[in-house]
């Protein structure tokens, strides 16, 4: 999924697979279902761009939305249960990010590619009659070496053909973050048109909402849309020209029960 790197899932999933084969050995079976509870499926995959002059990205992928045992899948995140903690579990979490991409355009002469990042961290999400709460802290093990932090409420509207998911929530990047995506060092201010721009760092908010759609007993058809609204430290970036980030997939997928 990353633009300007060939690897970061590949290096992503040998990373993950330390603390999960740890926790495979060390878990209570009787705790969790040894089955796949879940969806699995193929979807279509939108990012709008932010960077000046690169082109939207359109992915086909799977679609993973399922727990099994103590492992998770949710869409973009992977990840690990592990000690109970109040109505969830604390998490070892790995993120797939879309943060990294290419300078091969005129307009971003001069400018250095961005690395595809690779957070991980920990987390928890926590299901109460009020709907679900997920926080995520994750650190940048490749070149930004930067921290993020989200926190996420969703909400539950049951229809008999449907669900709706409303959410909204917050995500904080680091000034390490920040400044490697979408600043200026002074060497690329040198060589480029854009003056050197060192930012600190910044909290985006975004509301979205995901459909679950029930075509029969076993199929589903999976969407969601949602808007990430930029920080000012990323706006005011020289090379980004968006105050607002969207982002959508629509899937097709079979229910594990």
């Amino acid at each position: 999924m990353g633009r300007c790197d060939s690897n970061p899932i590949r290096l992503f999933a040998s990373l993950l697979w330390i603390p999960v084969l740890f926790f495979i050995e060390h878990s209570n079976a009787e705790e969790f279902t040894q089955r796949i509870d879940g969806d699995i499926g193929l979807g279509d995959y939108y990012t709008h761009s932010i960077i000046r002059s690169k082109a939207d990205d359109y992915s086909v992928l799977p679609y993973l939305d399922f727990d099994y045992a103590r492992m998770f899948a949710r869409i973009d995140t992977l990840g690990i249960k592990t000690l109970a903690l109040g109505k969830g579990n604390l998490e070892l979490a790995g993120r797939i990010s879309q943060d990294g991409f290419s300078t091969n355009t005129s307009n971003l002469q001069g400018v250095g590619n961005r690395e595809t990042p690779i957070p991980l961290g920990i987390g928890t999400l926590q299901i109460t009659a009020l709907g679900g709460f997920l926080i995520n802290i994750f650190h940048d093990v490749r070149r930004s070496q930067g921290n993020l932090f989200e926190a996420t409420y969703g909400g539950e509207v049951d229809l008999p053909q449907v669900v709706f998911y409303p959410m909204a929530g917050i995500e904080y990047e680091s000034g390490k973050y920040v400044r490697y995506y979408y600043g200026i060092s002074p060497g690329e201010a040198i060589n480029s048109q854009y003056p050197v721009y060192q930012p600190a760092g910044t909290l985006n908010k975004f509301l979205g909402l995901i459909s679950d759609v029930r075509l029969n007993d076993n199929y589903h058809l999976n969407c969601q849309f949602r808007r990430k609204w930029l920080g000012d430290s990323i706006q005011l970036s020289p090379i980004v020209n968006h105050k607002y980030q969207d982002t959508a997939y629509l899937a097709l997928s079979y229910r594990f029960r």
